[in-house]
Formats: structure tokens, sequence, C-alpha cells
């Protein structure tokens, strides 16, 4: 091996430390009545790249690799994992005796489909395996991943890559990942057969989802595992949803409207738990096309001059947005990168001070002294107040003399148009599983193609810019890829082709009963919840 053996990571001595801290009995099982603003998306695990369908995914399906709920990578599927003694190709040895929902037995084959199913072009994963050029099974129980080049991030990139079985799949028909930008379909859209710690009883899209207990969960004497059953309720109206809660209807609720927390931590059966999410919330610009299709300027495309985006940049307040729409349960920032990720630095973090008066010249000199009129589309259901954001910033748009007609609509209208290219204007937020600015760049500023920039809305496209993004998945010297991801961070900024906002901070309301941390990463993993 490359690396001496202390390198890899052992669940025999992280189980030991679990269980030491986490096991408790489970007499005491019960239910937990969970709501959120928005829905999953899918049941498909590789379909779409979105936090709340990944939160309850990770109910039911496993990676070979977790962030637990402090956000430090743990073992799952996989028991040992590092570098062999060929740089570019990582071993996972796999946990034994673990079983599927449906009693099948999880082996390499597993792992081998599921990642090359997650590489397909109709996966929303794809960016964070493309530095894999082959998946191998060893034997029954060791999987090896080849990449282009050495790639020290590779475990970074697995904390969401589901496994599913692979004869399930492929005798259900679902070998393509569902192409929901598309309108696709499969049968793993609305059924689940993993290996997680709960299993799927019963689904309707919007309304509830109910999942109970795995019996013969591997992580049995590992975890607390008290819940026994999940009710999973999507309450997309912030007064519905807190009134649930107060009326003891839900346990638990992941998104406090902010205008609500003094009245939740107030109540003696309640209670808030706060923490800053690694999350960060911006508008996007169609930099790239020649024209608009939904502006007033015919012929050319107002985003395309750096001076327009540079003077909507200072247009913003984004204190005014903190203290205002969001009541000071947000964290103003200049760059599209959360405070928890490798890469970020305060310079980068600052921001702009609101300034009308430059913001003006500044859009006289690009030759738009009297603006133009376009629409942004804004997602109602999926951040924290996300459609009263957008609404805030219309108005400071319309300050320097850009009519900004907004579109609201459910996330699930809302993405699409993001990842097809229909819309010139938009909100999108962006937490970073990998905690590295690499995921970033690989899914928001690379020219998109087959393997990356999925989420480039902008259209933003620079070769050179290409390669130092690419040069990141085989680049070992730390020193030097800290340099280079600094520089693509400076040629990102500069350009403007995205507007930050705020970084969010997490506002989990539950009843007293309930012995819960909040995860930076917004993803509740109910395996550990504690139910006094």
């Amino acid at each position: 091996m490359a690396y001496p053996t202390h390198r890899y990571l052992s669940v025999a001595l992280l189980g030991a430390t679990l269980a030491t801290s986490a096991v408790v009995t489970t007499a005491q099982a019960e239910t937990l009545r969970w709501a959120r603003a928005g829905d999953s998306l899918t049941l498909d695990p590789h379909a779409q790249n979105e936090g709340p369908t990944h939160a309850l995914a990770h109910q039911m399906y496993e990676p070979l690799l977790y962030r637990d709920m402090a956000g430090k990578i743990q073992p799952a599927l996989a028991t040992e994992w590092g570098p062999t003694d060929d740089p570019k190709v990582w071993r996972f040895k796999l946990r034994s005796g673990v079983k599927f929902h449906d009693g099948s037995d999880f082996t390499a084959d597993d792992v081998v489909f599921s990642m090359k199913r997650a590489m397909k072009p109709t996966s929303a994963m794809k960016e964070l395996l493309a530095s894999v050029t082959d998946v191998k099974k060893v034997d029954d129980m060791t999987v090896d991943l080849v990449t282009e080049g050495p790639n020290p991030l590779v475990p970074n990139n697995l904390t969401n890559l589901f496994i599913m079985d692979s004869d399930w799949t492929t005798k259900n028909g679902a070998e393509e990942p569902q192409d929901i930008a598309n309108g696709g379909d499969n049968h793993a859209v609305r059924n689940v057969n993993g290996t997680g710690a709960y299993t799927l009883v019963s689904r309707v899209v919007d309304e509830k989802t109910v999942l109970k207990a795995n019996p013969n969960y591997w992580g049995k004497g590992t975890y607390p595992l008290q819940v026994s059953e999940i009710i999973y309720t999507p309450i997309s109206a912030a007064a519905t949803r807190v009134a649930a809660l107060l009326s003891g209807e839900v346990d638990f609720i992941q998104d406090v409207p902010v205008q609500d927390l003094a009245r939740v931590d107030q109540d003696e059966k309640l209670k808030v738990i706060k923490a800053p999410q690694n999350r960060t919330i911006f508008f996007g610009m169609n930099v790239g096309d020649a024209d608009l299709k939904t502006d007033n300027v015919d012929g050319k495309n107002p985003f395309a001059d750096k001076r327009v985006r540079e003077a909507m940049n200072m247009a913003i307040d984004r204190e005014a947005i903190q203290k205002v729409v969001m009541r000071g349960q947000s964290q103003p920032t200049g760059v599209i990168m959360p405070p928890f990720v490798n890469g970020w630095t305060e310079q980068l973090d600052a921001y702009p001070p609101a300034d009308i008066g430059k913001a003006k010249a500044m859009m006289s000199d690009a030759g738009y002294a009297d603006g133009f009129t376009v629409a942004l589309n804004c997602p109602n259901d999926r951040y924290i107040n996300d459609e009263a954001i957008c609404q805030a910033a219309v108005g400071m748009f319309g300050r320097i003399g850009i009519k900004v007609s907004l579109d609201a609509k459910p996330k699930a209208q809302h993405f699409p148009l993001i990842k097809k290219k229909e819309t010139d204007f938009y909100m999108l937020g962006w937490g970073v599983p990998t905690y590295d600015s690499e995921y970033i760049f690989n899914f928001l500023a690379h020219t998109t193609t087959d393997k990356l920039g999925s989420w480039n809305g902008t259209r933003y496209s620079d070769a050179d810019l290409d390669a130092k993004i690419q040069s990141l998945a085989s680049e070992t010297n730390l020193d030097k890829r800290n340099a280079t991801i600094g520089e693509i961070w400076n040629t990102v900024q500069a350009e403007t082709i995205y507007l930050p906002i705020h970084h969010q901070i997490l506002n989990w309301g539950m009843k007293n009963k309930v012995d819960f941390p909040v995860s930076p990463s917004d993803q509740p993993h109910f395996k550990y919840m504690k139910l006094n």
C-alpha cells in the first residue's frame, strides 16, 4: 500500500467509539412525525442532487461512507478505504453480512453497478465521479475505484452516492437514472430496496411518506435506533408548518419560519436548535447566450456586460435582507461558498456595500441608463424565505432601472429550468457535502459537458478555467492544489457570474423529548435520534 495501514479508517475502531457514545436501549422506540417545507423530488437515489431528496434517501439507502450529524466522515457500507500502491486506485473493503430490505445479500457487484449507474448521463451525481475511469470488483467484499490521476478527495465525493441492489434495479428496468429534467420515470422513483435503517411503507408525493424500522439493519447495537416509525409530511405554508409543531401534530421540523422562532422557543414543550448551515443562497445570470428570452433588449444580452453584473451586485442590500427578510437569521456574503469549505477566506466572503449611485453610473456606462426588463425564476418551497428574498431583490434591482418580473414556483418546477437552461435569471442555493471548493466548481463554474457543469445555468465558459478545475481532481500537493483553488475563485469573483446573498442559518424545531443535534448539512440521520 502507498500509505501505512493506520491511514485506513477501520470500522472496528470507529464502531467501538460509536457504540460507547451512542448505544441506548431500543425499548423506547416510537413514531417520529417529521415535517419540512418541501418534499423529496424522487426516490431514485441518483436522479437528483438536492438536499431534501438526499435527506429522505439517507434513511433508506446507504453510501459507502457518510457524514454523521457533526459532519465527520464515517464508515457505512465500506469499513476500510485508502489508496493502493497505485495512487490512482482507491480500494474499499465492504461490510459483510449486510442485507438489502428484501433480504438479498449486499456484495461488490452492487457497488460496481451503483457507481456506474451514478456515472450515466441522466444521473445528477456524475460530477462527483468525474475523475473515475473505472469501478472494479476485486472480490465479493472488495471494490477498486480507478481515477484518471491520484485523487485525494475520493472519500469526500462518496457520502451521498447511494448503493442500490443491482439485481432488483435491473429486474425492475431501472438501470438508467430517472431523467427528471425531461420528465423521465422508472420503478425506483416510487420504490426502494436499500440497506438503510428504515424501509419504505408508503408514499404519496407532496403529502406523506411513511417509513418503518428495518428489522435486519446491520447497525443494531451501534446506533440508538429509538425511532421505529417515521411519518414525513411536507408542509409548504410556513404558518401551517409551525402551527403543526405548536399543536403537537408533528414532533420535528427542519425549517422553523424566522418570524416564529421566538414563539416556538418560548413554548415550554418545544425547543429550537440553531447552527450555521453548509449552504449559500445566490442568484445566477445567463451571461453566455447572445440574447435573452425574457428581456426587452433586442439583439444582445445585458447580462453579458460585466458592468451590468457588477451594478446588480452593488444594488443588493444584503444587510437589509438579513435584517428585514431573515430577521437576523443569515450571514451576508460576497461569495457562493460557505465558511465550512476548503478555499473560503474572509477576503472572498466580503461583500460590496449597497451603493445605488455607483450602480446607476455603471448601468449608464454599459448603455443601460434606462434599464431593461427581465424575468427572475425563484423557488417558493426550498430555501428559507426564498420567495421573500426574491421579492426584496426585485425592489432593489428596480432602484437601478432593472424591472424584474418575479416567477416563483415549487422547486419541482423550478430546478428543471436551470438544468435545461430555460431561465435567464434565477435563485439557487448550494451546499457542499465534500467540504471542498472543487464541488462548487464542478457543478457551477465548469463549462457544461456530459460530465461536468450540469448546474451551470449561467452558460459561462472558459477553457483555461475548465483546465484548472479539472486539475484539482489529480493534484496531491495540497499547497499547490489550494493555490489553484484560489486562482479559480479569483476568476469567478472577478467575472461576477453569480450574485451571492447569504449563508443560511438552520433552525430546527422539535419537542423537548427529542435529543438531536443540528447537522450543518441539514441532513437528519434519524438512526442517531434519541427520545427522552
